[in-house]
């Protein structure tokens, strides 16, 4: 099945890319884990080689490439196990607002450091009472003469402790629509008035730093509101779709390394005389398991495609979201029950998965919005 048309320009910076990752990054990957973040060098290292913010254009440093360089580097940083190294958000997720929205000067001040991985990037939505819903923020934006003086606090940030910069939401008290109130804001790393928190202790995904945020009386230039102010809700609905669906394809590469792994195992594995992988409950269980990556596969390179051509993919988008997110929560289960007792050791890889992904159905978006948006969109 072949929906995206992949070059063999494409297929060669796979292939550079996965031998890229297993001679520099994945010898580091379980002292990440064991640190709770992945170095800045190792970002520095991704932008040097050119796998950073692939579609950023020429004019600003970066190789102007398409959304399909985008999938490759995603898909394979997850496939590496390299969870803690969220590229996706920096490139995919928070450096496109600067692309689409930024000024000219603010594209040329960040957008190369970007690129070269001398700057990290973050998002920062989500605030202790607000989460799903945006427009809930607390936060304040207020003017005061040639800047902006920011006030509030965010959580759950990725990257919240290594980023340089911040898209930060935030809202203008003496606006009363809550939704025309919200704009976006550019902090850099230093302000004075920015300061991080503790690093949060998470169940998985251990070696990404994720971290609370506080700005007290934070004050910023106005030549740092990234595009025009009020605007901001509009700007994150716009940009939610691409964040979802970068979620999705590394939940699917994910179930399609879990499913590799466990045939792997059950093929090779002796009980009673014969492959465990010949016993009918489990030849069932793993057909399932496939039939289901296979679907969630095609809906995926079926979104990519629409999204690429420019077209309003937000209902597909959910529904890849949602269903690769859930399906790969009930497929690891599933096939640490079929590796027994070795399914409850540290030195299975699945283990890590395990705990690693049962955030997917939260982050971007709850299932549970996933299906409000799906349901709004099928006319209920």
């Amino acid at each position: 099945m072949n929906i995206l048309n992949y070059t063999e320009a494409h297929n060669e910076f796979r292939r550079e890319l996965t031998g890229f990752m297993e001679k520099e990054l994945v010898p580091d990957r379980e002292q990440w884990e064991k640190d709770h973040i992945v170095p800045k060098s190792a970002w520095k290292k991704m932008g040097a080689a050119g796998y950073l913010c692939t579609n950023v254009p020429e004019a600003y440093g970066g190789p102007g490439l398409d959304f399909l360089y985008s999938v490759i580097v995603a898909e394979e940083v997850s496939s590496a196990g390299l969870s803690g190294l969220v590229t996706g958000l920096h490139s995919d997720i928070v450096v496109p607002y600067i692309v689409s929205f930024g000024s000219e000067e603010q594209k040329q001040k960040f957008l190369p450091g970007c690129v070269s991985g001398d700057i990290i990037t973050a998002v920062a939505m989500t605030e202790p009472g607000a989460g799903s819903d945006v427009a809930a923020m607390e936060m304040t934006a207020e003017h005061d003469g040639d800047e902006i003086v920011l006030n509030g606090s965010k959580t759950f940030i990725s990257n919240g402790i290594n980023c340089d910069l911040v898209i930060v939401a935030a809202k203008d008290p003496k606006v009363e629509d809550r939704h025309s109130a919200v704009s976006l804001y550019i902090v850099e790393n230093g302000t004075p008035g920015f300061t991080r928190g503790r690093q949060l202790e998470k169940m998985g995904l251990h070696a990404q730093d994720t971290a609370e945020l506080f700005f007290s009386n934070c004050r910023i230039p106005k030549a740092n509101i990234l595009g025009e102010k009020g605007a901001g809700f509009l700007m994150l609905m716009q940009k939610l779709q691409q964040e979802r669906l970068v979620s999705a394809f590394m939940t699917v590469v994910c179930a399609e390394k879990i499913l590799e792994q466990t045939i792997q195992y059950c093929n090779t594995t002796m009980v009673d005389g014969k492959p465990l992988g010949k016993y009918q409950q489990v030849k069932f269980t793993l057909a399932e398991m496939a039939t289901e990556t296979r679907l969630n596969r095609a809906l995926l390179d079926a979104t990519i495609k629409g999204h690429m051509e420019g077209r309003d993919v937000i209902c597909d988008t959910m529904m890849s979201k949602y269903a690769s997110s859930e399906s790969l929560n009930v497929m690891v289960d599933r096939a640490l029950d079929m590796f027994g007792e070795y399914g409850g050791l540290e030195a299975n890889p699945l283990v890590k998965v395990f705990r690693d992904v049962r955030v997917i159905t939260i982050f971007a978006g709850t299932t549970e919005i996933m299906k409000t948006i799906i349901a709004k969109s099928i006319g209920l």
